[in-house]
């Protein structure tokens, strides 16, 4: 493939060639584009006169109008004028020819470096708008008009119909005009039909400007807004708070996320593929002569959130009465081991509800720790969690599971304030705290995530809910990702995303990695990449990927060197466990370089497991993973080995996950994303324009592989000599230079290089720098060349 100048060396693009044209001198620019104006101009004066002039000018022949000064026309334009007016519009289009001068007229424009639509689409809008135009016309006007000679539809379109008339009759006729132009309607102006998979009921959805649909999203305006309710049992929602002090009627005090009448709408606006024309507020925003990555998928729209479903159970009312028997429960039970409290508080989650009690003075901590159990059978209820102290509350925390808990639906999180506004390099929306608040984080600041827990208690749906955060967050020319799946079925649905957000290698087979010898050579190129990215970072003397990307979008690195824009990278691994099984320290010595280094330049891990025991999760991997999730697991050792401390065991399943990072431990209940969503948001992306091939990471051999360089001289690269000829002219061993002045991609040169390197030609790989070539001019080369046969 070809690819642009501007970019990168491992991201695929389509591009031009890369040679000084006739059109690089800014005068010959000038001089063209100015004739295309004026010719444009003089053919719709041309045209606009025929309106006037035809019937005065049709006395003559216009086969001889050129045939000396005797011939005399009207036509405002002379001669000329009225025999491409004549031409145009009598014999071939009618009124629709003038989308011909009007195209001469863009192109002209082109010339002095103006941004218009992309040229192809331009003539292939103006195309079919004139072949349509003229037969529709011709049809609706049929024979009994003869203005402009032959209709206003041209002789062409005449013609034309009155064959078809013929072929199909007029009623056949009519169908097919009905259908053509009712597609190119469609296609053009990109009106949308159905909605990928099955619709889901949206409200206040509508269409306009061309397939555009504005959904105005309820979202919480306080997540823990406070309304008094005075029923004797009232139900209480999620995120509500209730004092309840010892032997008084309280009032309930409620407010639940996206649950209250008064709301804040946010209004989200969504296109449909095909759409490559950028907003007047994004053009506007952008500085002139800025690099824009996005910019060859311009028409590409984030999934619509009409992909997703409400999943909430609408159950998950708790009553005053069940506050209150567990309130006096707890405090019966402290009371039979002589503990005095102050003070308790209710704080309602969508799964747990968390009391917090302020003991008396005098009373110790850890003796109210000590009673997990206790409290535990009191109330007839697994999961019971304390946290002594609440870090920055000064309370005792006493987590309580609800007899009908909620699902957090995937939609929720999406549409609230807190993951829209969320200025993150890649935002995660996890799920809802115990406040009824959605917890969002950053992946880029974590940097690397560790998710641990026993089967089916969520960890797949978790890897799911944190795949589709990014997706409806990043664009694909800022992301990939690169999914491990030993077990080939949780995550195959993201295959269909192989052109749009998936790195691979160059001679990868399958889109997801499911073979342990392929998960290793594809981590080894993973870390191949990385170094060459501090390669650049190093030469461009920046420390991070941001810096770096905010230097190349402003033009201050030359691509020339090297030098490209950097998407971040995700490295999703399912079951890890069956990876440190098969192939142990070949798999944790390169993913171990990743996590210390990665972060740096854009690259993150996601490992999942579950099997959180010792000997899969090492220290080494767990001191370079500070940032771990832990669903339910059976025992409270798996619970140390995840998160360095109990509770894990002590979750109620189904989604209920502990996140910590450092000392921190925050109880969440994970956001619900079913397959079907997942596979409607994968459809969606997947029928959008896309880059012609996946992001290729750098070739990486290994050992086994020894014979394969043997393999590649016998089998040389079609432009092997030439390759050899270029860096021997210009005595720079580059890849860049081989990819730049052969137009090929960055691939094929880096294996051309290694064949050169092999060869003897070139010297090793020394980093940023160029290769040595070790010929010194084309005679010897010649001779060398021969030698080799």
């Amino acid at each position: 493939m070809k690819r642009k100048k501007t970019k990168g060396p491992s991201v695929r693009r389509k591009g031009k060639n890369n040679k000084s044209g006739f059109f690089q001198d800014d005068r010959i620019r000038f001089i063209t584009g100015f004739f295309l104006i004026l010719f444009g101009l003089y053919l719709i004066f041309a045209l606009i006169s025929y309106f006037f002039t035809w019937k005065a000018d049709q006395s003559f022949e216009y086969g001889k109008v050129f045939s000396g000064t005797s011939v005399t026309v009207h036509n405002w334009a002379g001669k000329t004028g009225a025999y491409l007016s004549y031409l145009l519009i009598n014999k071939w289009f009618g009124i629709f020819s003038f989308t011909i001068p009007l195209f001469i007229l863009d192109t002209g424009i082109r010339f002095f470096k103006i941004r218009t639509a992309p040229l192809g689409k331009v003539f292939r809008f103006l195309f079919f708008t004139t072949i349509l135009g003229s037969f529709t016309i011709s049809y609706i006007l049929g024979s009994s008009n003869v203005y402009l000679g032959s209709g206003l539809g041209g002789s062409f379109g005449y013609f034309t119909i009155e064959w078809l008339n013929s072929l199909l009759g007029k009623i056949g006729n009519a169908f097919l005009l009905i259908f053509l132009d009712t597609v190119f309607i469609l296609y053009y102006f990109h009106i949308p039909i159905f909605k990928p998979r099955k619709k889901i009921p949206y409200p206040d959805s509508n269409r306009e400007n061309g397939g555009s649909i504005d959904a105005d999203i309820p979202i919480d305006k306080d997540e823990n807004q406070m309304k008094e309710k005075t029923q004797e049992e009232v139900p209480i929602s999620l995120g509500e708070k209730i004092n309840l002090e010892k032997g008084e009627e309280s009032s309930v005090k409620a407010g639940y996320a996206g649950k209250d009448e008064d709301e804040v709408e946010l209004t989200i606006e969504h296109r449909y593929p095909g759409e490559d024309r950028l907003s007047e507020s994004q053009i506007s925003n952008k500085p002139a002569g800025r690099y824009d990555p996005t910019l060859e998928l311009s028409g590409y729209r984030m999934p619509p959130i009409q992909l997703l479903k409400d999943h909430e159970t609408g159950n998950s009312k708790v009553s005053k009465e069940e506050l209150l028997n567990n309130k006096n429960k707890i405090v019966e039970t402290l009371a039979n081991y002589k503990i005095r409290i102050d003070k308790i508080k209710a704080t309602i989650g969508p799964t747990v509800t968390l009391y917090e009690i302020v003991p008396a003075p005098g009373i110790r901590i850890s003796k109210i720790k000590n009673l997990e159990d206790d409290i535990a059978l009191s109330l007839s209820a697994l999961g019971i969690r304390i946290i002594a102290p609440i870090p920055g509350h000064g309370t005792i925390g006493i987590e309580v599971p609800n007899l009908h808990p909620d699902i957090v639906s995937m939609k929720s999180m999406i549409t609230s304030r807190a993951f829209q506004d969320a200025n993150y390099d890649l935002p995660v929306a996890l799920g809802s705290t115990i406040s009824g608040s959605p917890y969002v984080f950053d992946l880029a600041r974590a940097p690397h995530l560790l998710v641990a827990g026993a089967t089916g208690q969520g960890k797949s749906v978790g890897l799911n809910v944190i795949i589709a955060s990014l997706l409806y967050k990043k664009h694909p020319a800022e992301l990939k990702f690169i999914f491990v799946d030993p077990k080939k079925v949780e995550l195959a649905l993201y295959s269909k995303l192989e052109k749009h957000y998936l790195a691979m290698m160059p001679d990868a087979e399958d889109t997801i990695i499911t073979d342990t010898d392929k998960v290793i050579n594809t981590l080894n190129s993973l870390t191949i990449e990385m170094d060459q990215r501090y390669d650049l970072l190093t030469s461009a003397h920046v420390r991070f990927v941001n810096e770096y990307n905010e230097k190349f979008k402003s033009r201050r690195l030359n691509p020339e060197k090297g030098h490209r824009f950097m998407p971040f990278i995700v490295l999703v691994i399912d079951e890890f466990a069956d990876l440190i099984m098969t192939a142990g320290k070949n798999i944790e010595f390169p993913l171990t370089r990743l996590a210390q280094m990665g972060r740096a330049v854009g690259i993150h891990l996601v490992i999942a497991t579950q099997r959180p025991t010792t000997n899969i999760i090492t220290g080494t991997i767990k001191g370079n993973f500070p940032t771990r999730i832990a669903f339910k697991v059976t025992a409270m050792i798996d619970s140390r080995t995840i998160l360095d401390s109990p509770g894990a065991n002590q979750l109620v399943g189904r989604g209920d996950m502990l996140i910590g990072s450092g000392s921190d431990l925050t109880r969440i209940q994970c956001a619900y994303i079913d397959t079907e969503e997942v596979e409607a948001i994968t459809e969606y992306v997947a029928s959008q324009q896309s880059y012609p091939m996946p992001f290729f990471l750098p070739e990486y051999t290994g050992e086994e592989n020894g014979g394969a360089n043997e393999m590649d001289m016998k089998q040389k690269d079609p432009l092997f000599e030439d390759a050899a000829r270029l860096v021997v002219q210009h005595q720079q061993g580059s890849t860049s230079l081989i990819q730049r002045k052969l137009s090929i991609g960055y691939n094929r040169a880096g294996r051309i290089i290694d064949q050169l390197e092999f060869a003897g030609i070139v010297g090793p790989y020394e980093g940023s720098k160029a290769r040595q070539v070790l010929i010194p001019d084309e005679y010897t080369l010649e001779q060398f060349l021969r030698d080799m046969g």
